[in-house]
């Protein structure tokens, strides 16, 4: 977390340029993400895109992102897709007053600013989200994504995790640590065998930040991805051969 340079809390109200200023402390809720944040999920997932400079390679559409994060019959409970959402707001969090059961309780924190932190997109990124408590002043940080693994190395699951993001107003603070970290207590509570995915070496802070947070790096290994037309051989091959493989 970053350390405090002030007790009080200052919060200047939106303007008509879109933008609300934090400072002080700045209150954060991680919680997992319903239907209603479907729009947010789409945007933030595009704006991953833009950072890594692949938005030609972004396919989904908010239906198919729906079709694939909330399903009618969902798989149990962090076995399917699941995305982690890290709220912020200048006022605190409480829990919950809709006493929804939604398999995983909110984590509450509150860090202390350094400089203060510019919310520029308060309409466009304004939580949906209808605890019971009528909080309108909450706005859309981060995401984690990540889902159930299977390796034949152990005999429980794991969690492949997929993505970490926040907006730019967002990074730096120490959010990344907290969700990252989310995810891991849950995998641990929850009799999940390990958290893994991709580390970019090219991002150093990102690698530094993987390594901080206890993640073992192989480099005996390396990312492999049959996809696109290599992939689309396979299925042209067993058309034209008339035969399952």
């Amino acid at each position: 977390m970053a350390s405090a340079i002030s007790e009080t809390i200052t919060t200047n109200g939106p303007s008509e340029n879109n933008n609300l200023t934090i400072t002080g402390k700045i209150h954060t809720r991680v919680r997992l993400a319903t239907k209603s944040d479907l729009h947010h999920i789409y945007q933030l997932f595009y704006q991953i895109h833009a950072y890594h400079n692949f938005t030609h390679l972004y396919k989904a559409t908010e239906s198919s992102l729906g079709d694939l994060l909330f399903k009618e019959n969902p798989l149990p409970l962090f076995y399917g897709p699941s995305v982690l959402l890290l709220e912020v707001s200048p006022t605190p969090f409480t829990q919950p007053k809709n006493n929804k059961d939604e398999g995983f309780k909110p984590v509450l924190t509150t860090f202390n600013l350094k400089f203060p932190v510019v919310e520029g997109q308060v309409e466009e990124f304004q939580s949906k989200y209808d605890d019971g408590n009528d909080k309108r002043d909450v706005f859309i940080a981060g995401y984690a994504f990540f889902y159930a693994n299977y390796s034949c190395f152990y005999d429980k699951p794991g969690f492949y995790f997929e993505s970490l993001y926040f907006r730019e107003s967002y990074r730096k603070l120490g959010m990344g640590r907290l969700l990252f970290g989310t995810v891991a207590s849950i995998a641990a509570n929850n009799g999940f065998v390990s958290v893994e995915g991709i580390v970019a070496v090219w991002n150093k802070k990102s690698y530094d930040f993987y390594i901080d947070m206890g993640v073992e790096i192989f480099d005996e290994f390396r990312y492999g991805k049959l996809h696109g037309e290599n992939l689309q051989k396979y299925a042209d091959k067993q058309k034209n051969e008339g035969g399952n493989c």
